[in-house]
């Protein structure tokens, strides 16, 4: 079941995650409707693959665990945003129209 990051808390429990097993984490601007798009993309994947831990973050309605996400990734941030994370690490990121449910499958 996909999870809402809504504190910075949650996401730093959620990392931990990712240093046992392979997960998901998409940012999502409520406001974009390419944003909507690729959410739907994201949605469609972890329908079809349930196994994969995976969470969103609303990056306007949740600013602070957004900005943390880019910090702790060491990335630039973007939305709609995807992290594949393997190992506690960056495996694969990908942004707006190129977040696709058959990419995504190919990357875990």
């Amino acid at each position: 079941m996909m999870e809402e990051l809504k504190t910075v808390q949650e996401w730093e429990t959620f990392k931990e995650k990712a240093t046992e097993q392979t997960v998901l984490v998409f940012k999502h601007s409520t406001q974009c409707p390419v944003s909507a798009e690729a959410f739907e993309e994201f949605q469609a994947f972890t329908s079809d693959n349930p196994t994969y831990a995976t969470a969103f973050v609303k990056v306007i309605e949740s600013r602070p665990v957004s900005n943390q996400i880019a910090e702790d990734l060491d990335t630039v941030h973007k939305s709609p945003q995807l992290f594949v994370l393997k190992n506690g690490q960056v495996h694969w990121t990908e942004s707006h129209w190129n977040i696709k449910n058959k990419a995504i499958a190919e990357q875990v």
